[in-house]
């Protein structure tokens, strides 16, 4: 999972640095691997800054002073294929044609056969193992094929479309194109989400592509318009663009979006997060009924920070039994399920929460997560809760058991590895140490999160039932994922310094 951006100000003399470092601090908590921003001065001079690490480790005050320009992309990045090298930090670029920009979020699910084009048919060499350089040469082919010193909005749109026909699998996209202005489109299912908006200025309006709402909020854009499944938006100082290129598609947004990655103040596809969570909690309140039956003897409700806080509040209403906060967060220790390296996640499940021997000494505790992935996490936290005193410790997850594979964007690197995959729930509760797991209904999820937005008839649920919305998942690609995905990717804070990439024409309609 990573977090994309893309900034347009009115002003062409403007400074889009700081509005993007600002907005990939926001969005952090979609990629703590990597960040980079690019940005585009008035002659067209690229200015890029990248590296591994977080977003405070990776600029400073100098490296933002020189990313000149009024125009800029950015992204903050966690493997899920490929390496963590400090060569795939993005945004990726190209000099041919236009000089274009690129950041990416998401996954392809046919990269060999689009890098067997790229290098054969297209004559275009791919330096990385990212899915998102596969995707910036394909949208600049197509454009090359226009064979225009001068491109508008229609071949644009002529470029995505085509991409459209070739790149299969869950992305969402933002670009930028040297002295002509930003694009931002969505794969025709819409698994990935973005956004934009607007904000007044005096030089008219500036414009914002973002993964998540919640940044257009803070840096005060409004008119919020999600990027529809199969559209494409280009902004430029004169004008904003839609096309809807792709409609034959389902639309499937990923709901792991709601129940665990997106902040609880986005909103997505017109579905606020918080509300999906708090409707969460009030199913996971009625399976725990189902589950305990006449035999409730739970003494508290307990979240695990942070995300499953609103459901674990909800969880606590509905049954009417004490919620208290049992864990205290070091806030300075990054998400660690999306961590690189078991080892390293067992460790810091400890380094980030501690327990309050208060809270649990003597008692049968209710703990609430958002779900269960690999169950390192929840084995460790369950046995720091029988360390300071707990009686018994129940488990309840806001989402069904994952039992397979992500294979559009988020990192669950292997069947082997997901606690649920082939096992029973008492199978589960066993591995992680609870006297019972609670999972919540599938259908029960998709309803919370539906119910605000009646329009999505169906989400991408693949990681609960295996069902793969784009098709052509076989075993073999199941295989070689898992090949990819290597569980030892270590992060390395190789930053690079800001510095010109080079000297481009404009190339305005």
């Amino acid at each position: 999972m990573c977090g994309i951006e893309a900034l347009l100000l009115a002003d062409p003399a403007g400074a889009a640095s700081p509005d993007l470092f600002e907005g990939l601090g926001i969005l952090q908590h979609r990629g703590q691997d990597a960040a980079g921003i690019v940005t585009c001065g008035q002659k067209g001079r690229l200015y890029q800054c990248k590296g591994n690490g977080m977003v405070r480790d990776v600029f400073d005050q100098k490296q933002l002073a020189s990313l000149v320009g009024g125009l800029g992309v950015g992204h903050v990045r966690y493997p899920t294929a490929g390496t963590a090298s400090q060569s795939e930090a993005q945004p990726f670029y190209v000099n041919s044609p236009y000089g274009i920009v690129f950041a990416h979020n998401g996954n392809l699910i046919n990269a060999p056969e689009l890098k067997h084009f790229l290098d054969m048919d297209a004559h275009r060499h791919i330096n990385t193992d990212s899915d998102s350089e596969l995707l910036l040469n394909v949208f600049a082919n197509n454009l090359q094929k226009t064979g225009k010193f001068r491109i508008n909005e229609e071949d644009i749109f002529q470029a995505i479309k085509d991409l459209y026909e070739v790149c299969r699998g869950g992305y969402a996209c933002v670009a930028m194109i040297a002295g002509f202005g930003i694009i931002g489109f969505r794969d025709p299912h819409g698994i990935r989400p973005i956004c934009f908006g607007r904000r007044k200025s005096d030089k008219g309006y500036d414009y914002m592509f973002s993964s998540e709402s919640v940044v257009l909020d803070a840096l005060d854009f409004t008119d919020h318009v999600d990027v529809g499944p199969g559209e494409a938006v280009i902004i430029t100082r004169e004008k904003v663009s839609r096309q809807k290129l792709c409609i034959e598609k389902p639309f499937t947004p990923c709901i792991f979006e709601y129940v665990y990655f997106a902040r609880p103040d986005s909103i997505m596809d017109g579905v606020s997060v918080y509300k999906s969570r708090l409707a969460m909690g009030e199913a996971l309140a009625e399976q725990v009924l189902r589950v305990f039956g006449d035999n409730m003897d739970v003494d508290v409700i307990i979240p695990v920070p942070d995300t499953s806080r609103v459901a674990a509040l909800q969880v606590s209403y509905k049954l009417n039994i004490l919620y208290r906060e049992g864990f205290m967060k070091n806030r300075y220790v990054g998400r660690t399920f999306i961590m690189p390296g078991q080892q390293q996640r067992r460790k810091n499940v400890r380094r980030k929460l501690n327990a309050m021997a208060l809270e649990f000494a003597g008692k049968n505790v209710l703990l609430v997560d958002d779900s269960i992935v690999r169950g390192t996490t929840s084995k460790e936290i369950i046995q720091m809760a029988r360390d300071v005193g707990a009686k018994k410790v129940y488990f309840a997850s806001c989402a069904p058991a994952i039992r397979f594979p992500n294979v559009y964007g988020i990192d669950m690197p292997s069947r082997k590895e997901l606690v649920a995959h082939g096992r029973t729930d008492e199978e589960v509760a066993s591995e992680i140490g609870a006297d019972k797991v609670i999972f919540q209904n599938l259908d029960d999820l998709v309803q919370s999160v539906r119910k605000f937005n009646p329009e999505i008839d169906r989400f991408d649920t693949s990681v609960f039932d295996g069902e793969y919305v784009t098709g052509g998942i076989t075993p073999e690609y199941m295989d070689q994922l898992e090949q990819l995905r290597s569980d030892g990717i270590t992060s390395r804070n190789d930053v690079d310094t800001s510095e010109p990439l080079g000297l481009y024409n404009s190339f305005i309609k």
